[in-house]
């Protein structure tokens, strides 16, 4: 099946940002302490993850954004960076503020879907991916997505979501009750046994599990292997 044939869910979340909304989204993370905060722990969990994963010398970073973990990505000298987006102004608007010593690290950008990567089996060791999967809710649409990349990923996936098993997900789902029925949401916890089960239909082990902040966040990033 080609690129292009593949069912490719309709999800709101995924609109392409246009340029304008790309240069909000790369300043929004600088805005404040907590913000800073926030990134720097976040950057930490992502490079604990990749050495879980081995040090993968190709990495396609996908969303990428505008970048925001590309520093991180080329501490390693021979470490092959690609960055991919639903939206190409997002890796535009990086490629052109970022520092050019970062930039020039950057092997390739290109559009793509995480449903449909317009790139062959086993293009890269690894799949870089922030701040993507906590936005799907149906376990259907997880379960494409995590097929695409063990499909693309020769060896190893990092992957970040809202996960169980701390104080905020609690919240989370105490909010979620109150909503009325039919309310739209966007953002999803997604239990870890959940994600396990899904993870291995698509091909893939569960090897990590890193939480940002343990028993309060309910960010977490996965290492998965693929089991090829």
């Amino acid at each position: 099946m080609s690129d292009t044939d593949k069912d490719v869910p309709e999800l709101e979340f995924s609109e392409k940002y246009d340029y304008e909304h790309a240069k909000h989204y790369y300043y929004k993370h600088d805005i404040n302490l907590k913000r800073k905060l926030t990134t720097r722990r976040e950057i930490v969990m992502a490079r604990r993850a990749l050495e879980y994963a081995g040090n993968p010398t190709s990495v396609l970073d996908l969303p990428s954004g505008t970048g925001r973990f590309w520093e991180m990505l080329a501490e390693k000298p021979d470490r092959k960076i690609y960055a991919a987006d639903n939206s190409p102004h997002m890796y535009t608007v990086g490629m052109e503020l970022r520092p050019k010593e970062i930039t020039s690290r950057i092997t390739e950008t290109f559009e793509a879907s995480a449903f449909a990567i317009p790139k062959p089996d086993n293009f890269v060791e690894n799949i870089f991916c922030m701040r993507l999967i906590h936005h799907i809710g149906k376990s259907e649409d997880r379960i494409a997505m995590l097929k695409e990349f063990a499909r693309v990923a020769s060896d190893s996936i990092c992957i970040s979501m809202w996960s169980d098993g701390n104080y905020k997900s609690i919240r989370q789902r105490a909010h979620e009750r109150k909503d009325s029925e039919g309310t739209f949401r966007n953002r999803f916890v997604i239990p870890a046994k959940t994600f396990k089960a899904e993870a291995e239909q698509a091909g893939l082990s569960v090897v990590k599990r890193l939480d940002v902040l343990k028993f309060y966040s309910m960010w977490t990033v996965f290492v998965l292997k693929v089991n090829k």
